[in-house]
């Protein structure tokens, strides 16, 4: 049974922390775009 792995090395934990930080900003413009066009059609 393959449960994945428990320890990386500190470039992939940088590597991963990367990507979810990207994946965050990613998310707040998509906020802040969804914000807009609500008081835009208000």
């Amino acid at each position: 049974m393959d449960v994945g792995r428990c320890f990386f090395t500190k470039q992939e934990r940088i590597e991963m922390l990367e990507g979810y930080k990207e994946r965050l900003e990613q998310e707040a413009k998509g906020v802040e775009e969804a914000i807009k066009d609500l008081k835009k059609n208000n």
